[in-house]
């Protein structure tokens, strides 16, 4: 990881797009909720939520002191979990060992971003 992503008073945004099967359109709206996790052996970080805007893209924030094992020598595990109206919709696979340092982008004032990508689901 760089310098800068050590630096644990920076925040880390972390980016998804969600569109929906069929119709190709973006979800959005307060009926959809997307939780951010980091996967480790014991118990699972709970780093952030959010619900999605008009581009279906949830933006979760939280600070590199939510990580229980981030360090130099540790890469995040994400997943994410979708919820319709609080009924789990998805849950992505475990983005394992996950190459912060690889896609993430600075943005001047708010910290760090990674984009984790589109992900196609039912809507």
């Amino acid at each position: 990881m760089t310098d800068l992503s050590l630096n644990k008073d920076m925040n880390l945004e972390v980016t998804a797009r969600f569109i929906g099967k069929g119709n190709d359109q973006p979800l959005t709206g307060d009926t959809y909720l997307v939780r951010l996790y980091d996967k480790d052996v014991f118990e699972d970080d709970f780093l952030g939520e959010s619900t999605l805007d008009e581009n279906g893209v949830a933006k979760i924030s939280f600070n590199h002191s939510s990580f229980s094992n981030w360090n130099k020598d540790t890469k995040p595990d994400f997943y994410f979990v979708v919820f319709k109206h609080k009924k789990e919709i998805f849950k992505s696979k475990v983005l394992e060992d996950l190459d912060v340092e690889a896609i993430e982008k600075f943005k001047m004032g708010e910290g760090e971003v990674i984009d984790l990508g589109t992900y196609l689901i039912e809507g």
